[in-house]
């Protein structure tokens, strides 16, 4: 017998980003994993004799879990402040080549210790958690030295090891330069390269490598040294790209095979196209968009054109996204980016599987992937995106355990 069966439900499988919905469906788990999904006409006999465990959904709407794929959840501090600066015209850029931005936060973030920042951190996901986010990407990058660097990545397991949600670390040692290092950017990229990337390889405590390339960070071949350091070790590796100017981080990334390129305002067609072919996938942050009051659109036309996956996320970080909303993510990303409700909810599912280098066991309701599940009271998926500010989540499976809220 299967362990559990949810029964009498709309799903919305996510299969080929389509809602492909089966009504009246049913999934069963079994072991952590979906054993079967199709219409309740098709199983294989009457409920009870087929599971230890029968829900009726009496009609409620079942998607895969939802994948925050992009966050840097782990930090202390708040930037309110610099909030306030742009309000009064300051611009990002302005605010970080002034000492604030992210090296405000780094130093708030080296001072607090393990247990200050896991507790800080738990808050923020038990709200993520709440609106159905089953799975989640962490990001370090407000540690800056090798061992507030650990630090970080230290945390985001510890969150992985409560058991609330699976976690995939990513390093970005590469986020900025930090005050001691001022004026030789080129020699922090050698620390990053000689002593952080071993080091995090060595302790298994990331799952990719990130960078920011910008004006105000990391040059293309600053990036190239991190990436080609991060794939001798054979971690895979994802850019912050193109997000205030075109350094040609589109490509860049597609050149060396990365899993997505996040941001992409400012991408051209050249790097849409190389995406394309190395199948990196687009990660689009509407709340960074919104936060920092952008103007510039990303090339969502072209990312369609040339068949590049979309994925969505928070983007959650206190400087320029401080969002735990995965659904309002959703609704900005169509309000803002355009995005069908289609689009943005396989851009939390699928194509952030994808993303995330998940896609074999995550993003898709189908037989042989985990039992990650998020439950609905809507009228149809739609109403994920539509409704600002409402949380219609009324259940989420994690490896096939129902915890209902």
């Amino acid at each position: 017998m299967w362990d559990t069966l949810w029964t009498n439900a709309r799903i919305a499988t996510m299969r080929g980003g389509r809602y492909a919905a089966l009504v009246p469906g049913a999934v069963a788990a079994e072991a952590g994993r979906i054993a079967w999904a199709g219409a309740v006409a098709d199983l294989p006999g009457a409920p009870d004799h087929l599971a230890r465990e029968v829900h009726d959904l009496g009609g409620r709407w079942i998607t895969p879990g939802l994948i925050d794929c992009h966050t840097h959840l782990v930090y202390a501090g708040t930037r309110a402040h610099e909030f306030e600066l742009r309000l009064q015209g300051v611009t990002y850029e302005e605010i970080a080549r002034a000492g604030g931005g992210i090296v405000s936060t780094v130093a708030a973030t080296r001072d607090a210790s393990e247990d200050a920042l896991t507790v800080a951190a738990l808050r923020r996901l038990a709200r993520l958690l709440n609106e159905g986010v089953t799975a989640i990407e962490i990001k370090s990058g407000y540690g800056l030295r090798t061992d507030a660097e650990l630090k970080q990545l230290r945390v985001a397991r510890r969150l992985a090891a409560a058991g609330l949600v699976t976690v995939h670390t990513t390093f970005l040692g590469a986020h900025a330069i930090p005050p001691e290092y001022q004026g030789r950017a080129d020699d922090y990229v050698a620390l990053v390269c000689d002593e952080m990337l071993p080091a995090v390889a060595e302790a298994r405590l990331a799952d990719a490598v990130d960078a920011f390339c910008e004006k105000i960070a990391f040059s293309p071949e600053q990036t190239a040294r991190v990436f080609e350091r991060a794939r001798a070790l054979d971690l895979p590796v994802k850019l912050h790209a193109d997000q205030l100017s075109d350094l040609g981080g589109a490509a860049l990334a597609a050149r060396f095979g990365a899993l997505s390129a996040d941001h992409l305002e400012y991408s051209n067609e050249a790097g849409v196209a190389a995406m394309a072919k190395a199948g990196t996938v687009a990660v689009l942050l509407p709340g960074a968009f919104y936060f920092l009051r952008e103007t510039k659109l990303p090339p969502v036309a072209e990312l369609r054109r040339h068949g590049v996956p979309i994925a969505v996320s928070t983007d959650c970080n206190p400087g320029s996204s401080p969002l735990t909303s995965v659904l309002l993510t959703l609704n900005l990303a169509c309000t803002l980016f355009r995005l069908t409700p289609e689009e943005a909810l396989a851009g939390v599912t699928c194509h952030a599987a994808q993303a995330l280098g998940m896609a074999a066991t995550h993003g898709t309701i189908e037989a042989g992937k985990r039992c990650d599940l998020a439950l609905w009271e809507v009228g149809e998926p739609a109403e994920l995106a539509y409704a600002m500010g409402a949380n219609p989540c009324v259940g989420v499976v994690r490896d096939g355990v129902m915890r209902t809220l």
